[in-house]
């Protein structure tokens, strides 16, 4: 079966306009910084999987002695050989890596929940048997993940924003520019509130009734790029099912290090797996 014909999502990730948006793409999340930084050794062999625009890669391939880029959509991969044409991109099934022989790489990274968008369970496990494969004993896996429980939205706005504003109607002149920001500040909360609440109650009305949040694992729809069938589970689930394939857990992390974490509230986990080191038995799901 081809990948198309597996997995709808593809349809979408090969669009020329979702490819452009992940191309213009160039940040890294504050996680994503720690978690690149704590667990990707300089000079490592580093083997991205699901490239997108390559809004990581150029920080890897700075990190990296060596880095191989792969992406089962080709218009994302020629984005990629556009931005970074020195780079080693290729088209390949983030299930099928048979290109790379046993122990290549000493770290594989699957940024932007890219695991969350294998279908179906099949792909997933597939693709986690591959990457056991492929890295070196005591390799590490990192990767992000949605959390089928996050049906709270914390309310948020740019402050920076806010101040610039105040400047601009204050003329400059400090007190008039703090006056005007307490009272745009004000302002602010109360529609960020309003915002929060509407959001929350979207994704209660959506999740709560579906067992995928009871159970902690299973699919539910994305609305995102119009919407994209994804896989969720909570960290306990992703542990134990990682476990299966001999990965040791090393590192778990809600997605914004700048808030205090709470599983109804965190969108997303960022995860650290270590492979089986020499000798360990491999066990597989």
């Amino acid at each position: 079966m081809n990948s198309l014909a597996r997995d709808p999502n593809l349809r979408v990730y090969d669009s020329a306009e979702v490819a452009e948006h992940y191309a213009g793409l160039a940040y890294l999340t504050p996680c994503e910084q720690h978690m690149f930084d704590s667990h990707v050794r300089v000079g490592s062999r580093v083997l991205e999987i699901g490239v997108g625009g390559g809004r990581v890669s150029g920080y890897l391939l700075q990190r990296g002695s060596s880095y191989t880029g792969v992406d089962y959509a080709l218009r994302m991969v020629e984005a990629c050989r556009q931005k970074y044409p020195a780079a080693d991109f290729r088209v390949a099934d983030a299930s099928d890596l048979s290109e790379f022989s046993d122990g290549t790489f000493d770290n594989v990274v699957m940024a932007f929940n890219t695991i969350d968008y294998l279908l179906p369970d099949s792909a997933r496990a597939q693709c986690l048997t591959e990457v056991r494969r492929v890295l070196k004993p005591s390799g590490v896996i990192i990767f992000s993940s949605h959390n089928p429980r996050a049906v709270l939205v914390a309310p948020s706005w740019n402050r920076e924003r806010l101040r610039s504003m105040a400047a601009r109607i204050g003329g400059g002149q400090p007190l008039s520019s703090k006056l005007v920001y307490g009272g745009l500040t004000g302002v602010r909360v109360i529609l960020a509130v309003a915002q929060s609440l509407v959001k929350s109650a979207g994704r209660v009305v959506q999740r709560v009734p579906n067992r995928t949040f009871w159970r902690g694992q299973g699919y539910l729809l994305d609305a995102v790029h119009g919407g994209l069938r994804t896989h969720y589970w909570v960290p306990s689930r992703c542990v134990a099912e990682l476990a299966s394939y001999g990965f040791r857990v090393l590192e778990v992390q809600g997605d914004d290090r700048s808030r205090r974490e709470h599983p109804l509230f965190t969108d997303w986990y960022y995860y650290a797996f270590a492979a089986p080191s020499t000798g360990e038995t491999k066990s597989c799901a």
